[in-house]
């Protein structure tokens, strides 16, 4: 877990930010605090967590970090609730819903002290939400931190979610699109990164060179670069359509680069499918990367010409930030939170279609300034607003407003 404390970040941010987040931190020294989620390894959560923990405590805070367990069982069924938050049509039968609850059960046997005597526990996505209903003794506040899009969830699967959700003090969202009618407060914190982690840190060129060598990438010919789960909603397959459709026009390599995540089920045969469909193409590379390959990330990034996240359905995508950050246009599938950080034509471009992504990877290929001003313009939007310093404050702001009584003042969203 990171052990970097605030005082690192001041080159950063700034001696200001980092004063900002002391003085709101004033009011919640010891204040206990308890995010729970279903992964350690993989996936944007587990990222956030790995930074935001360590530097509560830095604060003053009392933060811990727990983790629901399961069997395969388990985590099929939370796929299942995951892909119907983001709008597909899934089967929800009652046998899906006594496995989940049950596994919940079991877990809240374990994490029932804690979360009792929490003053406010962060219950983050579907996989543990129903804990809420298994902890009749809570003394603090509970809110629901939602990352998946679900503007347009598929109502059976939400409807069902919505009973249990309900009964949280508050719940958190990425973009207010994203928010649904509920009974509680609700507030809008979008996800960041960390830009001292070893995924987003200054690399020296001889270290990026070696990687591109390790995996028989050229340094020669532009790199065109994927980085994400192998999960269809990131659609790996319509970005190898895209480049397939440059070969004629352009000299370029394609990486498709990720892994999975111990709570995604699908990762093995996605990847299947996209070894498949890269047969026989040597200037495709198509990496399986454990989830500790954070150095080797940062490199692909920083040699790539441009980065691609041509999702179908994208609650934020931390990979369009930590590319951003890097100096890099992105092209980005036009939904979701990606829509929050690639302003069209200024930081990157947003598409819908492999044709569209082929399109914009041609235009600046051929416009090499063009793509130097737009990484520019894109780091400096990404240090305006999606670093780790904005996302603590907001979160510090959110408990301050509890601890103050002023969530019944909050405009429901």
């Amino acid at each position: 877990m990171n052990g970097k404390s605030l005082a690192q970040y001041e080159e950063v941010v700034g001696s200001v930010a980092v004063s900002q987040l002391r003085q709101l931190a004033d009011n919640l020294v010891g204040a206990k605090v308890v995010h729970v989620n279903s992964t350690k390894e993989g996936g944007g959560v587990a990222e956030i967590l790995h930074w935001l923990i360590p530097l509560m405590n830095d604060l003053g805070l009392d933060a811990s970090w727990e983790v629901v367990e399961g069997h395969n069982s388990y985590f099929n069924v939370t796929k299942s609730f995951h892909n119907g938050l983001q709008g597909n049509p899934v089967a929800l039968t009652e046998s899906m819903t006594e496995t989940y609850e049950q596994t919940v059960a079991e877990n809240a046997d374990r994490l029932r002290p804690l979360l009792e005597d929490a003053d406010y526990v962060f219950i983050h996505d579907p996989q543990p939400a129903f804990l809420l209903n298994l902890c009749g003794n809570r003394r603090g506040k509970w809110i629901w931190r939602c990352h998946p899009d679900v503007s347009h969830p598929y109502r059976k699967v939400w409807n069902y979610l919505k009973k249990i959700v309900a009964n949280y003090d508050a719940s958190v969202f990425s973009m207010p699109h994203f928010a649904q009618s509920l009974p509680h407060a609700q507030f809008i914190i979008a996800p960041s990164i960390d830009p001292l982690s070893e995924k987003n840190r200054d690399l020296r060129a001889r270290e990026v060179e070696n990687t591109l060598a390790r995996f028989g990438i050229s340094p020669d010919l532009p790199v065109l670069t994927q980085i994400s789960r192998f999960d269809r909603f990131k659609d790996p397959i319509g970005v190898i359509e895209a480049f397939n459709l440059l070969n004629s026009t352009v000299d370029a390599q394609l990486v498709l680069a990720g892994g999975g995540a111990t709570d995604d089920p699908e990762g093995e045969a996605v990847y299947q499918e996209v070894l498949q469909a890269a047969k026989g193409n040597d200037r495709i590379f198509i990496l399986q990367l454990p989830s500790d390959a954070h150095r080797t990330i940062n490199a692909l990034q920083r040699a790539s010409a441009i980065v691609i996240q041509k999702s179908l359905q994208e609650g934020f995508g931390l990979t369009v930030t930590e590319a951003m950050w890097k100096g890099k246009p992105v092209i980005g599938g036009n939904v979701g939170g990606i829509r929050l950080q690639i302003h069209n034509h200024h930081t990157g471009f947003l598409v819908d279609s492999p044709e569209g992504a082929a399109l914009r990877i041609r235009e600046l290929l051929r416009k090499p300034e063009r793509m130097k001003a737009i990484g520019k313009t894109a780091r400096r939007f990404v240090r305006d607003n999606f670093l780790l310093t904005r996302h603590l404050r907001e979160y510090l702001t959110l408990m301050l407003g509890f601890r103050h009584g002023l969530e019944n003042d909050l405009i429901r969203v």
